[in-house]
C-alpha cells in the first residue's frame, strides 16, 4: 500500500503509524502509563481536547489524560483512516476519531527525540461528516487501525 501517490510507505510512515495505534490503543484501554511513554520527554508538547483550552508542557498534558482516562470502563475510540506526512524530523498523522456515534478528526504530530518518535501535539474536534458514509468514501484505509 502507498500512502502518498507513488511513494511506498517507508520505515518512518509504518513507525508513525505504529505509534499512532499505540495511542489509541492505550486511550481504548485507559493506559495512563502507556500514554505517557509515547509523549516527549525533551521536547516541548502540547494537546487540545475538544471543548478544551490548549494545554502545554508534559506533566500537563498528561494531568488531561489522567483526568479522561481515569474511568473505568474501556473507551470506543477508533481510528480511522490516517494518513502520514513526514516533515523530516516531524511527522503528522491526519485521521478520524469514532467516539461515541460522533465523528473527530484529529491531528497526531510526531518529533524524533534521542533517535525515536514521540508524540509532541494531539489536537480533536468535531468533524460534521457521516461516519459511515466517511469509512465508505476511504475505503481500504477504514481496517487499518481499529
Amino acid at each position: 500500500r502507498q500512502d502518498r501517490e507513488d511513494h511506498p510507505m517507508s520505515r518512518d510512515d509504518a513507525s508513525v503509524l505504529f505509534l499512532t495505534e499505540a495511542f489509541y490503543t492505550a486511550f481504548r484501554g485507559r493506559d495512563l502509563a502507556a500514554m505517557g511513554d509515547l509523549w516527549a520527554r525533551e521536547a516541548p508538547v502540547t494537546c487540545i481536547h475538544p471543548g478544551w483550552e490548549a494545554i502545554e508542557g508534559r506533566e500537563t498534558v498528561l494531568d488531561s489524560w489522567r483526568a479522561i482516562l481515569g474511568g473505568e470502563s474501556s473507551m470506543e475510540i477508533r481510528c480511522f483512516g490516517a494518513k502520514v506526512m513526514l516533515h523530516g524530523e516531524t511527522a503528522l498523522v491526519v485521521c478520524y476519531e469514532a467516539l461515541g456515534g460522533g465523528l473527530l478528526a484529529a491531528t497526531n504530530v510526531f518529533a524524533r527525540e534521542a533517535g525515536n518518535w514521540r508524540l509532541v501535539h494531539h489536537q480533536a474536534g468535531p468533524c460534521q461528516t457521516n461516519p459511515a458514509e466517511l469509512k465508505e468514501r476511504l475505503g481500504e484505509q477504514e481496517d487499518r487501525l481499529q
